[in-house]
């Protein structure tokens, strides 16, 4: 049997590539974005009573990682990305139907609009679904997952002079709390795990609409190097 499914919404973020986005919701609270409602959903009637909740799950596609072909094995970055596991046994994108899941938190109520910090979620993201977060039923204190038993360790994160300059000026303009966005991303290391670098080696991701740079000057360290408007 299929079944077919439509947006109820799009996500407008601040993550315009996958590489840098937290490997889970949030890992980075300066991560905000909003989530677009399309109708018959963004005429206000949908998320009434909305105001009252913090959070929400969010169920949404992975639609840049669709595949025709399902795997039934993955290599979890949490794992290091060298080491394959049942497919159901991670959150990894590579799903059977590309569906995820997140809880983010729930900023502001608009009639057509939700918007939310906290995410992991790329622009254009089309979400399926949103349920309200129930602590009493969601949060389970016998729970164990022995994978994934803490979250990552943090690396420290520094900045050039010149590159710190520029994410205040740039973040007054957004209104936005860059500094905190980017620190809190790249501490979680985005790189692949069997890489290591070269202090000569440079890395980028976008956010909003600037390229942020950065490298690696010493083990346990990422320096950023420059946050300059992305290229059109």
């Amino acid at each position: 049997m299929t079944y077919n499914v439509s947006p109820i919404g799009f996500v407008r973020s601040c993550f315009k590539e996958k590489f840098a986005i937290p490997r889970q919701p949030q890992l980075a609270p300066a991560a905000r974005g909003v989530l677009e409602l399309v109708a018959p959903f963004d005429q206000g009637d949908a998320v009434q009573g909305l105001e009252q909740v913090s959070h929400v799950w969010l169920l949404f596609l992975f639609h840049q990682a669709l595949e025709d072909k399902p795997r039934l094995k993955v290599r979890p970055p949490r794992l290091g990305g060298n080491k394959s596991m049942g497919v159901f046994a991670t959150r990894a994108t590579h799903r059977p139907n590309g569906i995820g899941q997140s809880v983010v938190k729930l900023e502001r109520v608009e009639a057509g609009r939700l918007w939310i910090s906290g995410i992991d979620l790329l622009d254009g993201t089309p979400v399926l679904d949103i349920k309200p977060y129930v602590p009493y039923a969601d949060i389970i204190g016998s729970a164990h997952n022995s994978i994934a038993s803490a979250a990552p360790e943090l690396i420290a994160v520094r900045w050039a002079s010149s590159a710190l300059h520029q994410a205040r000026d740039h973040a007054k303009r957004l209104e936005e709390p860059l500094v905190e966005l980017i620190e809190q991303c790249l501490a979680q290391d985005p790189r692949p795990a069997y890489q290591i670098p070269t202090p000569e080696r440079e890395y980028g991701a976008q956010f909003w609409d600037l390229d942020v740079r950065w490298h690696y000057p010493q083990s346990g360290v990422i320096k950023v190097l420059e946050v300059i408007p992305a290229k059109s």
